[in-house]
This record gives C-alpha cells, sequence and structure tokens, in this order.
C-alpha cells in the first residue's frame, strides 16, 4: 500500500511540474534561438529513431531510371530547394529561419550529419518515409497528402544523385519545356 501511495505522490508531483513548465511559458518556443543541448539531442535520437523503425520495410524500387531523374528535378526545385538548396548554394532566407536547420542535400550525408553514405536502401527508405509522411514541428511538409509513392520514389531517387550535380546539371535537370 505504501509503493502504491509512493507511486501515486511522484505521479502528481510530476504532473504538477510538467504543468507549471507548460503553462509558465518559460520555455523558449522561438525558432531563432536553439534548444538546450539535452533538449536538442533528445529530440534528435526520438526523430531518427522513430523514422528507422516506420521506413524499415519500405521496399525500395530501382532508383537509377533516368527518368526518375527529371521528374524528380522539378519536384525538388519547386518542392525542396528553398529548404534544402541547390547545387553551389550554402544558405537560403528558408534553410537560415527555419530551427532545427534543415538538412543541406546537395552535399553527402557524411557532410552534413557526420555519418559515412553508407546504406544507400535505408537512406533511400528514410527519405521516402520523411518525404511522404513529413516531421511534426520543423517545417517538413507532408507531401504523400498531395503526391502518389511513384512521384515520392522520383524525388528519392534525386535526392540521391543531387551531391554529385554542379549548378549547370542541376539547371538542365529541373528546367520544365
Amino acid at each position: 500500500m505504501k509503493i502504491i501511495k509512493l507511486l501515486l505522490l511522484l505521479s502528481t508531483l510530476g504532473l504538477g511540474a510538467v504543468a507549471t513548465v507548460m503553462y509558465s511559458g518559460v520555455v523558449n518556443v522561438a525558432a531563432d534561438e536553439p534548444h538546450s543541448k539535452l533538449v536538442y539531442w533528445l529530440l534528435e535520437e526520438t526523430r531518427e529513431s522513430s523514422i528507422k523503425l516506420a521506413a524499415q520495410d519500405i521496399e525500395v524500387p530501382d532508383l537509377s531510371e533516368p527518368e526518375l531523374l527529371l521528374t524528380g528535378g522539378t519536384d525538388y526545385e519547386y518542392m525542396c530547394s528553398s529548404c534544402h538548396l541547390k547545387p553551389g548554394q550554402s544558405e537560403s532566407d528558408m534553410s537560415m529561419g527555419l530551427y532545427p536547420s534543415p538538412p543541406n542535400l546537395t552535399v553527402s550525408n557524411k557532410e552534413h550529419d557526420g555519418h559515412e553514405h553508407g546504406d544507400d536502401v535505408q537512406a533511400a527508405r528514410k527519405n521516402f518515409w520523411v518525404i511522404k509522411h513529413g516531421i511534426k514541428a520543423s517545417g517538413m511538409p507532408a507531401w504523400g497528402k498531395t503526391h502518389d509513392d511513384e512521384r515520392i520514389w522520383a524525388m528519392v531517387a534525386f535526392i540521391k544523385q543531387l551531391p554529385t550535380l554542379t549548378p549547370e546539371q542541376y539547371q538542365v535537370l529541373t528546367a520544365i519545356d
């Protein structure tokens, strides 16, 4: 019985502390000031673990079809480049104004997240899932509400090639007829 009372007391105190923080306004939600290191780490780890689990069983199609680059390139230009940048670009008004900053997809994974390029299949699964479902409270929309899987896979194929493109190649691949 004492254990139950102790658990109830601790739960009540915990809920009271959470409510105090929530309603006091002491947590700064401004996008122009970073989270504390602990909060940032907790959010990053939670996001990465969630995406990895959700994407683990996605079947990756052949992404080497040239047509995918053209379709995906056009969509990337109009839907992604203002945040995730174009070759030769290091920042934009959108990329500077978002927190956390969106990854610069024009550089290799090793350059923007500190990891080796590694498993292309896992990267494709992750990119597909993120494009389709978005990420809450990050500025990344869920494009699956307006785009079918084929079109999303075309963007994944384009993103895979994006770090290898020069600004001139990018311009050719993203031009509309």
